[in-house]
């Protein structure tokens, strides 16, 4: 077995063991059907489609996924198995990757549970199942480069609670950045080359557009690289301490 599955199969026998993705998949169940019917209006709108659950996703996440991520390096480090598992002959890289990959496949087995609403949703009217299935991959990789950004600020943190809150605000910082209030407020003062970077970072902006049926190749490539470099920066991270 190559490392990174060994270490894969170690991290997610751990979710499990303990309650952590029992509670993670639980919440999130309940969360997103409550929050779908309830506030999204999926019955008002009178329309057979999911729009109204995959619309919460960004801030259903936002609050979630740290909780997830929060332990990855956080507890390592406060158990001390840090040590130990880092003179081990597998490279860092290994490692980070190992941890992300268990995080990501706890949070794919959760949204994968939500498929009663994709039946509801075709015994009620006919739906267009391609915009279905592309909400569903936007999800994933949305819920991807959170976990990757939760992996860095565990990496960062000396607790798993300020873990938590440092991804739940570097998040929430990439949601908004695109927000029209934010480049309205920048508008008057900031260099124009500045209002479109932000824009173009925004990972609302590009969760968005793959929901609505839309996966176009840059808006892949924008997460799978956000992901690529959250983990890298994760690396250099557990890297520098080991060297502390």
């Amino acid at each position: 077995m190559t490392p990174i599955f060994v270490i894969f199969k170690r991290e997610l026998c751990g979710y499990f063991v303990s309650p952590l993705a029992y509670i993670f998949i639980e919440v999130f169940l309940v969360l997103s059907g409550v929050l779908t019917f309830y506030v999204g209006g999926f019955f008002e709108r009178n329309q057979a489609d999911l729009v109204s659950f995959f619309g919460i996703h960004p801030w259903l996440y936002l609050f979630l996924a740290p909780a997830l991520t929060m332990r990855l390096w956080a507890e390592e480090r406060q158990s001390g198995n840090i040590e130990l598992l880092l003179t081990l002959s597998v490279a860092t890289r290994n490692v980070v990757l190992g941890k992300f990959f268990a995080a990501w496949v706890v949070a794919g087995v959760s949204l994968l549970l939500t498929f009663p609403l994709v039946i509801s949703v075709n015994y009620l009217g006919n739906p267009d199942n391609g915009i279905i299935f592309a909400g569903y991959i936007g999800s994933w990789l949305l819920v991807g480069a959170y976990l990757s950004i939760g992996s860095c600020m565990s990496a960062l943190a000396k607790s798993q609670v300020i873990a938590l809150i440092l991804t739940l605000v570097v998040c929430f910082l990439f949601v908004v950045s695109g927000f029209p209030l934010v480049l309205d407020a920048l508008n008057p003062w900031a260099p124009q080359w500045t209002i479109d970077l932000l824009a173009s970072i925004s990972i609302l902006a590009r969760f968005e557009a793959i929901s609505r049926g839309v996966i176009d190749v840059r808006d892949a490539l924008y997460f799978f690289s956000a992901i690529a470099a959250w983990l890298t920066a994760t690396t250099v991270v557990v890297n520098l301490k080991k060297a502390e």
